[in-house]
């Protein structure tokens, strides 16, 4: 059996150093925002080329964390894509804003500047929040220019991103925020929920860490609403033994990944993932598109192999959200390729020959 994703591998290679790393918290006596998370926000910081890294409770808080520290409230319409993980967009409207979805980019299944470009020109839009979906980032210059025209504050979704780069800059560092999910299946990921939020700007630091502990800035005494979205010191101890592989799993990411491309790139039924110029791209999910995709899953499974699908419903079409968005442009590639994309297994403990195996039975399916 061949699983989609498996987070339980991961521990166990480095289960000598996280049970120690564990105990140690345990026999501390400090299990939030102490020295281990001051610790790992350290490190964090220094892997990322960026001066401040706040912990939090998890990926879904960082966003709406990073919103608020950009005074971005009630009614304030915010850009973003669709094809994302619904945490995105439930950040927003946990601050009250509303989203305004963009259509994504054919090639990179990213935010698309040309369609930013349209929502900005017509709409008051108070932030931008870009995905840097499946672990390859968004053309950042692009948006960037756009945002800057207008003074627009520019938020990075790297959930999926941990270790990409553009133009050798770290995902995370473009924007005016970075947010990043340690969820257990992430590139980096912890033992359970945690979360980070980075910047380069002291002001906004300083108030992150404000917002993310009832507004304190002394014990007790909140001097802005905020809430409690620490990050615990078990979640940090873990985090930091992994950062130190994190750079080592992401090459194998690749490897696995040239494995699926060297065999499926060549079959005319399948679309493997394209690589934008000047990106490093860490795979946190391989996808490739099929208008055939129901059958190569089905088939897949039947042989024990189990595939993903990142995401089946974009946000605007869920009804929830529907009727608190404003769908201003046609999202087409946004809704075309959520009926064809497919997640490959995809972690580092997978073995190169079961990467081939996938391969060899997707070769073999006949349609």
């Amino acid at each position: 059996m061949i699983p989609q994703c498996n987070p339980k591998a991961n521990y166990k290679k480095y289960r000598e150093e996280i049970d120690k790393a564990i105990s140690t918290v345990l026999s501390s006596g400090s299990y939030v925002l102490g020295e281990q998370v001051t610790s790992f926000e350290d490190e964090f910081s220094s892997f990322l080329g960026i001066s401040e890294t706040i912990g939090v409770a998890n990926g879904t808080d960082a966003i709406e964390l990073a919103l608020r520290a950009c005074k971005i409230g009630n009614s304030d319409l915010v850009a973003t894509v669709s094809h994302t993980a619904v945490a995105t967009v439930s950040a927003i409207r946990r601050v009250g804003a509303k989203p305004i979805f963009v259509d994504i980019e054919e090639d990179f299944y990213t935010m698309s500047p040309k369609d930013l470009a349209a929502v900005i020109n017509e709409y008051d839009i108070k932030a931008i929040i870009v995905v840097h979906i499946y672990g390859q980032m968004a053309d950042m210059q692009g948006i960037l220019d756009l945002a800057k025209q207008k003074d627009i504050p520019v938020i990075e979704d790297c959930a999926q991103a941990h270790g990409a780069t553009q133009e050798s800059k770290m995902a995370g560092t473009w924007g005016d925020i970075g947010c990043f999910s340690f969820y257990p299946t992430k590139n980096l990921g912890a033992i359970g929920d945690a979360g980070a939020v980075v910047t380069n700007n002291m002001e906004i630091a300083n108030r992150l860490r404000e917002i993310r502990q009832y507004g304190w800035k002394e014990r007790y005494i909140s001097i802005r609403e905020g809430i409690n979205s620490r990050l615990d010191e078990i979640q940090a101890a873990v985090l930091r033994v992994k950062l130190k592989y994190l750079s080592m799993d992401n090459n194998r990411r690749k490897e696995i990944a040239a494995i699926y491309n060297k065999n499926l790139e060549n079959l005319n039924h399948i679309i493997v993932p394209k690589l934008r110029t000047g990106n490093k791209h860490v795979y946190h999910q391989y996808v490739i598109l099929s208008e055939h995709r129901d059958t190569i899953r089905r088939e897949l499974e039947e042989d024990g192999i189990f595939c993903g699908i990142h995401y089946p419903k974009p946000v605007h079409l869920q009804s929830i959200y529907h009727k608190s968005s404003y769908n201003i442009l046609d999202l087409n590639v946004t809704e075309q390729f959520s009926g064809q994309i497919l997640s490959l297994p995809m972690y580092p403990e997978l073995n190169l020959e079961e990467a081939k195996e996938v391969t060899a039975r997707i070769k073999n399916i006949k349609f």
